[in-house]
């Protein structure tokens, strides 16, 4: 059981890097204090944008589940 949530740990992390990375930035960080912030939102989010934001959110649950399932496990397992 704890291997089945390791793996599934290791997949949804390798995903969760790649949609992370696939985001488009949005500015307000220290590329803004330098100058490197010119950005225009004209028509807000795109539909693209929105559903890689729902799938980035669903991921991360799967995620966090992960991590908690294994810690209890973990925890549990001696008992």
């Amino acid at each position: 059981m704890i291997a089945l949530f390791t793996v599934l740990l290791v997949i949804s992390s390798l995903i969760m890097i790649m949609l992370v990375l696939l985001h488009k930035g949005r500015g307000g960080g220290l590329s803004d204090m330098f100058g490197g912030g010119v950005s225009s939102s004209l028509g807000g989010s795109s539909v693209a944008e929105r559903n890689l934001d729902r799938f980035t959110v669903g991921i991360g649950i799967i995620w966090f589940a992960c991590v908690i399932a294994l810690g209890l496990l973990m925890a549990y397992q001696g008992n």
